[in-house]
């Protein structure tokens, strides 16, 4: 009966919503969110420094349903074209200005090279910014084609790049940094000073010791390139914020993108280690358009939801679902009452966050990129 009751809730918030993405919808619980929490607290321009664009045609093998059942984020990412992505942002960010530096997705299921080539198409036309997806196997010619390309401004490696196995995404995840984002694509980088958004490996995320060494070996070795560590380190619990992000504290030029982290004490930490210039906004979409809520135990965390996915085993009651709002929108609310706690209520710090510390370094690799390229980019984003 509680189930039931909870899909006649579920019908009568939908006929009040409008589609968003994928089986996600925008309704009033969201709206009363935006006006209440973010209206008036959200900069007028944003950048999201982590979001996940593509074409469905450039998927190769379809996902199963075994495969569904293996990771949580397999049920939710489905292929989001540019056209829809920037559909939602106008939803989800209503009367803001919003860029992003877009990527596709790090899977060898996606044809990789048809995928970076269209998408950063459609990011010149929208005055975007991309990142190539790359393989580790591929040759510095290719690395620095990519990197040659209008609106390209870095890389995204990724371990699952290393080699295919459809029965478990996490067959390369104890690899080293250096086996999926390897020395000869870092050199490129290095010479090019391009941006590289870097999901950390190993169970043990960001605080294992190999991970810290190695990430102090690539600043040491490659200080040119732009390193912008994705999820906080993967800190999406306390317990890992903690123990991994104070080794981060003493270089200025490593950056932490938001993206994911729906914990405040996740987001306190890290702006107390690293400052407000330092953090970058990323929502991870199309992922966080998911609605729910995050609940955690020590170091492990608990997604709910109101949609019966296979990993939605224990629902929550319906008075309870009914309030859920996007988990992008929880991101956010982590952010700012992380922001509340530390006394980081100057418009700057929160404008840095949200905008200004992505365009900055955007525009230290845009100067650097071969002087016609930038005339094109610069013309594009002035639109």
């Amino acid at each position: 009966m509680q189930h039931g009751a909870a899909r006649q809730e579920d019908r009568t918030h939908r006929m009040k919503s409008t589609p968003l993405y994928h089986v996600w919808d925008y309704r009033d619980a969201d709206r009363a969110f935006w006006r209440d929490e973010m209206e008036a607290w959200l900069p007028h321009k944003i950048i999201d420094a982590h979001t996940h664009v593509m074409d469905p045609r450039f998927r190769l093998s379809p996902m199963t349903e075994s495969m569904r059942r293996q990771y949580w984020v397999n049920e939710v990412f489905e292929c989001i074209d540019a056209d829809t992505a920037e559909r939602c942002h106008r939803a989800v960010f209503p009367g803001r200005q919003v860029g992003c530096i877009a990527f596709g997705f790090p899977d060898l299921d996606f044809d990789l090279d048809g995928g970076n080539t269209w998408l950063a198409e459609q990011c010149v036309r929208r005055g975007w910014h991309n990142l190539a997806v790359i393989r580790p196997q591929w040759s510095q010619a290719a690395i620095a084609r990519l990197l040659d390309q209008p609106g390209v401004i870095g890389l995204k490696p990724y371990y699952a790049l290393i080699s295919e196995n459809r029965e478990t995404r996490d067959a390369h995840l104890e690899s080293g940094i250096f086996d999926f984002l390897p020395h000869h694509v870092l050199e490129v980088a290095n010479a090019r000073g391009a941006w590289v958004t870097l999901h950390v490996p190993k169970a043990a995320r960001l605080g294992h010791p190999d991970n810290l060494r190695e990430i102090a070996e690539l600043r040491r070795r490659y200080p040119n390139v732009i390193l912008v560590i994705a999820h906080l380190g993967r800190s999406y619990t306390e317990a890992h914020a903690r123990e991994a992000l104070p080794a981060l504290a003493d270089d200025p030029g490593i950056y932490c993108d938001t993206s994911a982290v729906l914990n405040p004490a996740s987001h306190r930490i890290a702006l107390e280690c690293l400052g407000p210039r330092r953090v970058l906004y990323g929502s991870d979409n199309p992922i966080c358009y998911m609605r729910g809520r995050r609940q955690y135990d020590g170091r492990a965390y608990i997604n709910r939801t109101s949609y019966p996915f296979h990993f939605n085993r224990t629902r929550e009651a319906p008075e309870i679902e009914a309030q859920y709002t996007l988990f992008m929108y929880e991101d956010l609310r982590a952010i700012k009452q992380a922001c509340v706690d530390l006394g980081l209520t100057a418009s700057e710090d929160i404008q840095a966050i949200f905008h200004d510390n992505a365009a900055r370094l955007i525009d230290m690799v845009v100067r650097r990129k071969p002087a016609a390229e930038r005339r094109i980019e610069e013309a594009d984003a002035s639109r």
